[in-house]
């Protein structure tokens, strides 16, 4: 059975996975035996954790009652779980037309569409919608061919985009690439800038990596798209403003197509509706997902400049969901939650006090490494040596399943970077407390270095 990979999860079959695996009672443990009899095996989700009954808030509730507080969920729970707001509205609407053949529209459809465009830049201005994410990035990569008329594309190494065959080509992580042959022809991958990997010896910032991604193009040619996530989701990239702009001088030069990927980090989760607000910059094609389902309905959209409305006669999409009334109406709802809360705002402060707290934690313990983040995404890095930035990839399990035996849920990124995404809506008292039971875990495992 696959073990799990360093570079994206933590291990599903480490030793504190199987110290985890023990103490679940017999019943959740006859559950999971029925998961993994029925279910097809696959890295990063086999076997799974535990057995949920119930999600309220930003809680996750297992089969016992032991609640969870969840700082991963996917990247869906932007507005918490099971919000009344949004229930009640798909209630009303499941009550009226749950379901649109595609060869027709609805005005739940039409309203999202139209909500979408006017909370973002002009040219932005043409939507499809998508059953997922993935589906998002296909309908992208199409565009941009037909676009530029050019079939390459050029992406980060260690970076997601779904799991269909194009979306992994487009994809750098190899445990969604390994063993599967041939890809998507055309597709080239340059160093992402992160903290933990210099691209040149002694470099300080990331103007180099966007300097690469110029020298790529140069030798390559024929290169019609760049895609990429404004911040690299999962273990918290930040690059600077000045490389984004420095990128959408390049793609205008060069005529190519900026795709940004928030599929998991758009709907406030930076303290900004949409990542790529933080830069200064607006991307031609903008691919949504994972929230704007509100975490209740698969729902993803490509937004693109309005110029490129110029291809009718092919099915860039074509999905029997596409309009789907009810996931349309979950989105509508989450959006004006966010905005009739003012949760933009309260994620710019929270985030604030969540950024002090953390380097707080980082100057009592030499364990932690980098800290990363934005509004309500952060990654944490565990060392083992400041000056290497050896991975300390047994303390952060150790972390992890002191922290999940605590009632705080998170996923690990690159085999030692805690990325912590708490849903918007959580009070400061639920925030003080996680950051609580997570030094707690932190003081633990700094003893075993």
């Amino acid at each position: 059975m696959y073990t799990g990979s360093i570079l994206e999860g933590d291990s599903n079959l480490s030793d504190e996975r199987k110290k985890w695996s023990e103490s679940i009672d017999a019943f959740t443990k006859a559950n999971l035996e029925a998961d993994s009899n029925f279910f097809m095996h696959q890295a990063l989700s086999t076997p799974c954790l535990d057995v949920l009954e119930e999600c309220e808030g930003i809680y996750i509730i297992n089969q016992q009652g032991k609640r969870y507080m969840d700082f991963h969920g996917n990247s869906v729970h932007q507005i918490g779980y099971r919000n009344p707001y949004v229930i009640e509205a798909i209630k009303k609407q499941l009550d009226i037309m749950p379901f649109s053949p595609r060869r027709f529209t609805n005005l739940p459809a039409i309203d999202l569409a139209k909500k979408l465009v006017s909370i973002l830049p002009s040219p932005l201005n043409k939507v499809l919608f998508a059953p997922g994410g993935t589906s998002a990035i296909s309908m992208a990569l199409k565009l941009a061919r037909l676009v530029t008329g050019k079939q390459k594309i050029i992406s980060w190494w260690d970076s997601f985009h779904g799991a269909s065959m194009d979306a992994i080509s487009a994809g750098g992580e190899r445990e969604f690439r390994a063993g599967l042959g041939p890809l998507l022809a055309g597709t080239e991958h340059i160093p992402p800038p992160n903290s933990y990997r210099p691209l040149f010896s002694g470099v300080t910032n990331d103007n180099a990596y966007a300097e690469y991604l110029e020298y790529v193009i140069d030798k390559e040619g024929d290169i019609g798209a760049f895609i990429a996530e404004p911040i690299r989701n999962t273990d918290v990239q930040v690059p600077s403003k000045a490389y984004w702009k420095k990128v959408r001088e390049i793609c205008d030069k060069n005529n190519i197509v900026l795709i940004l990927d928030e599929i998991p980090t758009a709907f406030g989760r930076t303290g900004k509706m949409f990542a790529f607000e933080n830069f200064d910059i607006q991307p031609d094609i903008l691919c949504l997902g994972k929230g704007l389902g509100a975490g209740i309905f698969p729902l993803a959209a490509m937004v693109a400049n309005e110029s490129f409305n110029r291809f009718g006669n092919v099915s860039l999409g074509h999905f029997t969901h596409e309009k789907n009334p009810l996931a349309s109406v979950a989105a509508l709802s989450m959006i004006e939650f966010i905005e009739k809360n003012n949760l933009l705002q309260s994620t710019q402060q929270k985030g604030e006090w969540m950024k002090e707290r953390l380097n707080e934690m980082k100057a009592k313990y030499p364990l932690i490494g980098d800290i990363r983040g934005l509004g309500l995404l952060w990654g944490v890095e565990l060392v083992t040596d400041h000056e290497t930035k050896n991975k300390a990839t047994k303390q952060a399990e150790a972390v992890l399943y002191n922290c999940l035996q605590n009632g705080l849920s998170f996923k690990i990124s690159q085999g030692n970077t805690l990325q912590l995404a708490p849903p918007l809506i959580i009070t400061e008292k639920q925030l003080a407390d996680a950051m609580d039971i997570l030094e707690s875990a932190i003081e633990k495992a700094s003893k075993s270095i």
